[in-house]
C-alpha cells in the first residue's frame, strides 16, 4: 500500500516494538554475547558483527558469538549464561534512537496513548523500561511472556489493545521485523515497518505487507496527521 500523509488519522493508539524500533539495545546485547567469547579465551568481535542479529535475541547473539544454533546440546545453558550477562548490563549502552523521544512526546501531547509490545521477556523488559525515563509515559508494556503466545502471533497485540481499552482496528503497530508486521496484520491493526532498526542484509520490508514504511521515527507523525 502506498503511504500518504494522514493515512492513519483515525488511529486512537500507537503500539511499538521495543528493540530496533524505539531503542538501540544492540551494544548491550552484543557486549553480553561477546563476554561469552572473552570468557572462553576467544578474541572479541566488533559490534557491527552483532548488530544485524540484535532482533533475534539469544539465538542470534549466541550464533554470532560462538557459531552455535538452538539445536546444539549446550544451547540451553549458553542461553542462560547470555541472559545473566545481559541482566548485568541492560542499560549501560542502550539508548533511544534519534527522534524517538520527540515522537513519543508528540504522541503524548496529542493525547494519543502509546505502548510497547515486545518479544523480550518480562525478566528484561520490566527493569529496562523502569530504568529509562523514555517509558514514563507508556500506557502499556506487553512482554514476550505476558500472554501464552509471542509475535508473530497476534495475541500480545490484542492484549495491549485490551489494556488500553482501544479497538484493535483503531491501533497502529510499528516494528522493524517481519514478525511485527505479521502480528499486526493478524490483529487487524494498521502496520508500519521501521527501516532504521536492525534490518539484516537479507531483509526486504517491501515484501512484509505493511501498510506503510518509515525511514526515521519522526516520519510517523506525518502518517498520523489529521488532514
Amino acid at each position: 500500500m502506498t503511504a500518504h500523509p494522514g493515512m492513519f488519522a483515525d488511529i486512537h493508539a500507537v503500539l511499538f516494538d521495543l528493540d530496533g524500533t524505539l531503542i538501540d539495545s544492540a551494544p548491550d546485547l552484543g557486549a553480553a554475547a561477546d563476554k561469552m567469547r572473552v570468557d572462553r579465551g576467544l578474541p572479541p568481535l566488533p559490534l557491527l558483527d552483532y548488530r544485524s542479529m540484535a532482533g533475534a535475541g539469544a539465538r542470534g547473539m549466541i550464533g554470532v558469538a560462538l557459531g552455535l544454533t538452538p539445536e546444539h546440546a549446550d544451547f540451553p545453558a549458553l542461553r542462560e549464561e547470555f541472559f545473566t550477562n545481559y541482566e548485568q548490563c541492560l542499560t549501560q549502552r542502550t539508548y533511544a534512537f534519534e527522534g524517538v523521544p520527540e515522537l513519543l512526546d508528540n504522541l503524548t501531547a496529542q493525547g494519543l496513548p502509546w505502548g510497547v509490545v515486545t518479544n523480550k521477556s518480562a525478566r528484561f523488559t520490566d527493569p529496562l523500561t523502569r530504568a529509562m525515563p523514555l517509558f514514563m509515559s507508556a500506557r502499556t508494556v506487553v512482554s514476550g511472556d505476558t500472554t501464552a503466545h509471542a509475535k508473530p502471533h497476534p495475541e500480545p497485540l490484542l492484549e495491549a489493545a485490551r489494556q488500553l481499552g482501544v479497538e484493535p482496528a483503531r491501533c497502529l503497530y510499528v516494528g522493524d521485523d517481519e514478525r511485527d508486521i505479521v502480528a499486526g496484520l493478524a490483529a487487524g491493526m494498521g502496520t508500519v515497518a521501521a527501516t532504521y532498526g536492525y534490518l539484516g542484509e537479507k531483509a526486504d520490508p517491501s515484501r512484509w505487507g505493511a501498510h506503510a514504511t518509515i525511514n526515521f521515527p519522526g516520519a510517523l507523525l506525518q502518517l498520523l496527521a489529521k488532514t
